[in-house]
Order: structure tokens, then C-alpha cells, then sequence
């Protein structure tokens, strides 16, 4: 029957298609009544077959659509077929469960697919469809698509999948990652956005919206976003360390230094809280010795600065010793300030081999 649908010419004959359908469906049928009678067969074929039934009906239906010569329409299945099928719909969902524990995520979205699209499908335009289970089985394609790397698949049924209150959180990290797999930025940082309003405390869209905001360098953005999530979890070591990094590319570095001090007397092995702290004394020493006019009155501070950075840059050193290009030149400009002969020499053979 489908090589003879190949050819145009059949194309508009309807017995083709009931003849057809009612193979379709006694395959289908033969598989069942095998369930029923708990006898061995194959599980996988049932579900696989019921979509193929469930999309030759369809076509049926669309040849039983078409208009005779005087542009009449005469339905002839419809009610009968769209009764029959309503019974088995729950399979369709069932089969994408089943696929989906069995990682074929490829089979699982071709049976929520089909199962959602009779909802917009005419052939049960005169049934009542159970939804109950609509917005569930939109979360498992936007699952799928994620899984099979296709954003449009991901896309396609995830506002349903958003009214899932359960499903809610992971649809939008998983619509977040489509948008940004087609390189839709403003839909991605939306999404971003709206899953941190409503998870303030969730790692997933905070980090993402810090690295966003950082490399664009949308500084008050991203300032904006930590407070708010500070104020959500106050003690969370990440959201707090997050601050630190924006106080210091702010310039704020007194408040870096005060937010990185109070993450090292709770845990004393954060690499990058001493680094940012050392950078913050750092830096403020290099602010007051490029002003050349109070560089010799503000000498002793400068100095003083050099003296607090040292400790924090050697402990980076020590949590961090593959990470010289961070704590290699900051050394090295140290112990030139502070004269400290012996570590300068070591710190300059470092540099020299580096450079090679």
C-alpha cells in the first residue's frame, strides 16, 4: 500500500488508504491482545506500531478531507477512526517513557510528538482529548530535544512544557541551552533571567547570567544579579565570591578585600578568594604610585599595600602552582618592592623559564 501512495496517480484514491490503515491496525492489534494474554513479544514494537498507526489514520483522514468535483466535503471515518484511536492514545505516552529510560531519545520524542500533535490534528476535532498529561509529555520532548542537541525540537512544545509547575525549573535550563545552541543571545539571557527570578538560589542560571554579564563586561547587570542573590542565600560561599569578582573589576577593592577575608576564615583552601584579595592590595598600590605627584608622600602606604599583598599571592601560590601567569608577574613585583633578594631571584627564573 505504500509503494502504491508513491505514485501520484493513487494519491486520491481513499481505499488505498483505509486499505492501509486497517493493516496497520490489525499489526498493531495482534501486538496487544499478545500484552493482554501476557504472552512474550516484543515491547518495543508495540508502541512503535501504534504510532505508525496513529500517523496512518491521520493521513487517512486528510484523503477523506478532500472535496469531490463540486467541492463537497463528506467526512466518511472521522467519528469511527478518532473513537478507536482516543482509546489508545495513552500508549503514545507510554512508549515515549519507555524509550526514554532507555536512553533512545530519538524514539521517546516521536511518540510525545505524535501524541501532542493529536490536538491540533482535525482528525479529533470531534473528540475530547485527556490533557492531563499534555504539559508532562511537552517537558519530555523539550528532555529529548536537549538530549539530541536539536533546539527546535527543545523549542517546540515548551511553552506546554512551562506550565508544568514540576518540570518548570529544568524546562527553562533546557530552553535557556537551546537558545543559546542557535545563538539567540537575547532569548538566552531572557530565559536566564526568568529562571534566576524564579530560582534566586539556583547555581544553573546564576553562574550562567555572571558569565554573560562579566564577559560583556555589564558590570552593574552583573552586580545586580549577585546582590540579588546574596540577599537570597547570605552565606552562599559561590554568590559571595561572585561579589568579590565584581567589587574588583568595579574598582571597588576595599570591599573586595573585606568580602574575600571573611570567605577565607570559613574555609582557608579558596585559590581564587586569596588571589583576588592580593590583586585588590595590588592594585591599590599601583593607583597611588601612577599619581606621580603624591607618589613620594604616599610612599609609605605603597609599601604597606606591597606588605598585605604578599601573603595572599603566596598562599595563591601554593593552592594554585600551575596557575604562574596569574601569580608569577604579582611576585615577581613584590619582592622588587619590598626588596626581598632571594625570592626576586627565584621569582625572576621562574618568569625567564616561562617565557621560553
Amino acid at each position: 500500500m505504500r509503494d502504491l501512495l508513491k505514485d501520484e496517480a493513487n494519491r486520491g484514491n481513499i481505499k488505498i488508504y483505509q486499505t492501509l490503515a486497517d493493516v496497520v491496525r490489525e499489526q498493531y492489534e495482534v501486538v496487544n491482545e499478545k500484552l493482554y494474554l501476557k504472552e512474550q513479544f516484543d515491547t518495543a514494537s508495540l508502541f512503535i506500531i501504534a504510532r505508525k498507526m496513529f500517523l496512518t489514520y491521520q493521513c487517512l483522514d486528510s484523503a477523506d478531507m478532500r472535496p469531490d468535483k463540486k467541492g463537497r466535503v463528506k467526512l466518511n471515518f472521522r467519528k469511527k477512526n478518532s473513537e478507536f484511536l482516543e482509546r489508545y492514545r495513552r500508549n503514545l505516552y507510554n512508549g515515549g517513557m519507555f524509550f526514554i529510560k532507555k536512553h533512545d531519545y530519538g524514539q521517546a520524542y516521536s511518540m510525545m510528538d505524535v501524541y501532542l500533535d493529536c490536538e491540533r490534528q482535525p482528525l479529533f476535532d470531534g473528540v475530547e482529548l485527556d490533557g492531563a498529561l499534555s504539559s508532562s509529555a511537552a517537558f519530555w520532548t523539550v528532555f529529548c530535544g536537549h538530549k539530541l542537541c536539536r533546539p527546535d525540537s527543545t523549542l517546540k512544545y515548551s511553552d506546554l512544557a512551562l506550565t508544568n509547575k514540576k518540570y518548570r525549573r529544568r524546562t527553562l535550563a533546557y530552553v535557556a541551552g537551546a537558545y543559546l545552541q542557535k545563538g539567540d543571545t537575547l532569548n538566552y539571557v531572557k530565559t536566564l533571567r526568568q529562571g534566576f527570578e524564579e530560582n534566586k538560589t539556583s547555581r544553573f542560571f546564576f553562574t550562567r547570567l555572571m558569565d554573560y554579564y562579566n564577559n560583556a563586561n555589564s558590570l552593574d547587570s552583573a552586580m545586580n544579579i549577585v546582590n540579588t542573590a546574596v540577599a537570597a542565600d547570605k552565606d552562599n560561599i559561590l554568590f559571595l565570591f561572585a561579589k568579590s569578582n565584581v567589587l574588583l573589576n568595579l574598582g571597588d577593592y576595599t570591599g573586595c578585600i573585606e568580602i574575600s577575608d571573611s570567605l577565607i576564615a570559613r574555609n582557608d583552601t579558596l585559590a581564587d578568594v586569596y588571589l583576588n584579595a592580593g590583586v585588590s592590595y595590588l592594585n591599590l598600590a599601583l593607583s597611588l604610585e601612577k599619581d606621580l605627584k603624591s607618589r613620594k608622600q604616599n610612599a609609605k602606604k605603597i609599601l604597606e599595600y606591597y606588605k598585605k599583598a604578599l601573603p595572599y599571592m603566596e598562599r595563591y601560590r601554593v593552592l594554585a602552582p600551575d596557575a604562574k601567569e596569574q601569580w608569577a608577574p604579582s611576585l615577581y613585583n613584590i619582592y622588587l618592592k619590598l626588596n626581598m633578594g632571594k625570592k626576586f631571584a627565584e621569582i625572576s627564573d621562574v618568569l625567564r623559564k616561562m617565557r621560553k
